[in-house]
Parts: C-alpha cells; sequence; structure tokens
C-alpha cells in the first residue's frame, strides 16, 4: 500500500463510494418503469339529454 496522507485516504474512500453511488443511480434510473395517466376521453358518452335524470 502507498503511503498518502490521511486526507488523500478520505479523498480516495469518498471518491469510491460516489463512484459506486453515482453507477447504483443510473441502473436504477434506466430500469425505472415510465407511468402514464390515461386521461378519460373528452366528449360524453351518453345517449341521455343533459336534463334528464339517468334512470
Amino acid at each position: 500500500m502507498p503511503q498518502l496522507a490521511p486526507i488523500n485516504w478520505l479523498f480516495l474512500f469518498t471518491l469510491f463510494w460516489l463512484t459506486i453511488a453515482t453507477v447504483a443511480v443510473i441502473i436504477w434510473w434506466s430500469y425505472k418503469p415510465n407511468y402514464t395517466i390515461h386521461a378519460p376521453s373528452a366528449r360524453p358518452n351518453n345517449s341521455q339529454s343533459p336534463q334528464s335524470w339517468p334512470w
């Protein structure tokens, strides 16, 4: 093992886990399903006049 200053070991430790976290987030983001909202149709679908009751 090379003789590094303690601040360099902390930097390497942080860089290592930051790389792992970045790869994990990229993998998670790429496999995330895309949710879509299907809005109902805008035109009315009933055959009755608007003034009548639905019974």
